[in-house]
């Protein structure tokens, strides 16, 4: 199934502010449902109890335990409105198991003195850059639905000599960047810490949060770009950031994830 078709699936069920969610094999990472999709779920739920929020300004996502395929329960509250922001909630679980904690500020735009736009991202065409090919049993499953070249950096498991990463990414069969697929794509790279090991190894991301900018979503899709690094690690915890710009190298959204690396 595409991106679209599985949050096409977001069902409500009988008790208020509750869903469910059908997710197919295919979109696993590891054991666990893909976090950008998990998120995305979340978000879509929010807004079926709050059609009025406004813009998605900033989104804090922890994962909590596994979310296996299959019937995903949702559970979607607004915990304030404000005069120009509401802040909301959801939890994807498995059976009992809260799982995947989501709270979403949605945001109007507001008068302010204040105008400050990040610099463009400069990276290597798409044109010359690396597509990292999809091998099952190797790379997560979900992997096949993405489009991932490689500007600057090693691929995963290549022994590169930093943590550090610039990747053209896309969702195929996808014609439009929707809010949702924005919050994939900003999820869809492997960690950059991934790329200065030798040989295949595990990592997962503990907490996540992603900003948006303020810029138009619903565009035709072109690969956007993640500008991502690691700044710090120990213990087998990595710090890492990464900015997520449109095809002409614009900041669109920033993330920060706290990632743990089996290695």
């Amino acid at each position: 199934m595409r991106f679209s078709d599985v949050l096409d699936t977001l069902t409500p069920a009988a008790a208020a502010g509750t869903f469910t969610a059908t997710v197919g094999d295919e979109w696993l990472q590891g054991r666990s449902v893909f976090g950008g999709l998990q998120a995305a779920l979340a978000v879509k739920a929010i807004r079926q109890i709050a059609p009025e929020a406004p813009l998605l300004r900033t989104l804090q996502t922890t994962f909590i335990a596994p979310v296996p395929a299959g019937t995903v329960r949702v559970e979607a509250r607004v915990l304030r409105v404000g005069k120009s922001a509401i802040h909301a909630e959801a939890r994807l679980f498995d059976g009992e198991q809260l799982a995947c904690l989501v709270i979403a500020v949605f945001g109007a735009a507001r008068p302010s003195a204040i105008a400050i736009e990040l610099p463009a991202i400069t990276a290597s065409p798409l044109e010359s850059a690396r597509r990292l090919p999809y091998v099952a049993g190797i790379a997560p499953a979900f992997m096949q639905h993405m489009k991932l070249s490689w500007a600057q950096g090693a691929w995963p498991y290549c022994g590169g000599s930093e943590a550090r990463t610039q990747v053209w990414v896309a969702i195929a069969d996808e014609p439009v960047i929707t809010e949702a697929v924005a919050i994939a794509l900003a999820d869809a790279i492997p960690s950059p810490a991934l790329s200065t090991f030798r040989k295949p190894t595990v990592a997962s991301s503990l907490t996540w949060t992603l900003e948006f900018l303020g810029q138009p979503l619903d565009v035709p899709q072109a690969p956007w770009l993640m500008d991502a690094e690691v700044n710090a690690g120990r213990d087998g915890y990595l710090a890492q950031t990464a900015t997520l710009a449109d095809q002409h190298g614009r900041p669109v959204a920033l993330t920060r994830q706290s990632v743990v690396v089996f290695g």
